[in-house]
């Protein structure tokens, strides 16, 4: 016996697999079993019933169910060649699945397998023949409601067959009725594409939920022409004028930008929404200026500030926020006059207060201009008294102070200024402000917190003579 055929015979009776002989008895039962294993690993893949604990995978390899797979199946059944549909036809002559025409599709069969072997495995009970009845799954003779169901289980079927506008806008209800947005939008996109305008408008505007599914489906898709004509159509004037304006978006060019937004001005909105396009136009308009007059000066490079702090980004399209964030970093200091001026920006699109503080003062403490962050709080009375006064309340300037890393001298001074003692001495303790936590126990008379802080500060320190002064004076009456 040669070498290859020793080989042959270690591989057959070392296999798991048998080889097969006449003598075997038992060869029948073995095939069965086999074949029930097979059965019960491809089952997920052609089980017609209900089975909501699987996910269903079409031959294109997504998710059955989602709006991408409906249009694409949708639009692969409806552009079926006559050669396949006369397959379809002839199906009735034949007693197996292998006779079917095999759907196409660009995936391997190595992605088929991996799917195989991705799907949750369950056991089936095999079955020997199938009644023919469950054979109309592939006819071409469903109802309205049979399509529907088949569609909301992620089947293939054409909806073609469908042509009176009765049977289009049973087969629409069907969907409606079955409470399933996929199933509703790929009905849509058939009535889209087959039917006129002017009569899927009129008999979508007596179908509020199948209306909305389109709306928002135009939207995704981007079909700002149809949605325009839809809304014109529903009288929805206002919403027509934010839909016409939507397409600004699109426009790159900043100079096309403002002319189109200028055209959106007389449009029919709401007295909020108009008064939204009007600062929008004259914010972009601002913008414009101010970038070409900044473009150049850096380029000039003899301005101190874009010596010093180069410009990172263009202004241009940028929030109303970060303009005013822009000129308070670059043009702080301009005359009101100034389409630049912080104060004009202010003044023109009426900035709250705390807003133009809060953004000031981030502005001018990432530049360490410390005399303008003091001046910005500073205000007169009537008498002439300077006194200090944060809408934004001084725990937040303590807060940005310290994350652009002010001297602990201006931080102190700004933790004292806040009214509640607690907060006070939790960022006075935070940042530490030791001065203030020392004068703010001793204000208290509490000893014991006085004491436990001794031995927080640096043995020897100043901070540490002082708290010791304070503990031996007797003067002093603690309540504990």
């Amino acid at each position: 016996m040669n070498r290859a055929k020793v080989d042959e015979e270690e591989y057959w009776n070392s296999s798991k697999f048998k080889a097969f002989t006449f003598d075997d008895d038992d060869d029948e039962l073995s095939q069965l079993k086999e074949s029930k294993r097979a059965v019960n690993s491809l089952r997920d893949f052609v089980d017609d019933d209900d089975d909501d604990d699987l996910e269903r995978v079409s031959w294109t390899g997504e998710p059955v169910g989602s709006i991408s797979w409906s249009i694409k199946e949708t639009a692969g059944n409806s552009g079926l060649n006559h050669e396949g549909r006369e397959q379809l036809k002839s199906r009735n002559s034949f007693s197996s699945y292998a006779q079917l025409p095999k759907p196409t599709s660009t995936y391997s069969l190595s992605n088929f397998f991996r799917a195989l072997s991705d799907t949750p495995a369950k056991s089936y009970a095999p079955e020997l023949g199938r009644p023919k009845g469950e054979f109309r799954d592939y006819s071409n003779d469903w109802s309205p409601s049979d399509t529907v169901r088949r569609l909301r289980k992620g089947k293939v079927c054409s909806l073609e067959r469908f042509r009176s506008l009765q049977d289009k806008l049973q087969l629409l209800e069907e969907a409606v009725s079955m409470h399933d947005g996929n199933v509703i939008t790929a009905v849509l996109i058939f009535l889209k594409r087959t039917l006129s305008k002017e009569v899927l408008f009129r008999e979508l505007e007596v179908r509020q939920v199948a209306l909305r599914h389109l709306i928002h489906f135009l939207k995704e898709i981007g079909d700002q022409k149809l949605l325009l004509d839809l809304f014109r159509f529903l009288d929805r004037t206002e919403e027509l004028a934010l839909s016409y304006y939507r397409e600004h978006l699109s426009i790159q060019d900043p100079e096309k930008r403002k002319e189109f937004l200028k055209t959106c001005i007389g449009l029919p909105f709401s007295a909020e929404d108009s008064a939204h396009i009007q600062d929008h136009y004259t914010l972009l308009e601002r913008q414009i200026i101010i970038e070409a007059n900044d473009r150049h000066l850096e380029s000039a490079g003899q301005t101190e500030i874009f010596r010093k702090h180069p410009r990172k980004a263009s202004i241009l399209n940028m929030p109303l926020v970060t303009t005013l964030f822009y000129s308070c970093f670059y043009h702080y200091t301009e005359p009101e006059g100034t389409f630049s001026s912080p104060v004009n920006l202010k003044k023109t699109f009426k900035i709250p207060d705390k807003q133009y503080v809060l953004t000031a003062l981030a502005a001018r403490a990432k530049l360490r201009a410390w005399h303008d962050v003091d001046a910005l709080f500073t205000t007169k009375n009537w008498l002439g008294y300077t006194k200090k006064r944060a809408p934004i309340g001084f725990h937040r300037v303590v807060e940005i102070l310290h994350k652009n890393s002010a001297p602990v001298q201006i931080l102190q001074e700004y933790v004292n200024l806040v009214e509640d003692v607690d907060t006070k001495l939790n960022l006075a303790t935070k940042f530490k402000c030791h001065d203030v936590v020392i004068e703010t126990c001793r204000d208290l008379k509490d000893r014991q917190q006085l004491l436990a802080y001794r031995s927080k500060v640096d043995k020897g320190s100043a901070e540490e003579e002082k708290i010791d002064a304070i503990l031996s004076s007797t003067q002093i009456r603690w309540k504990n």
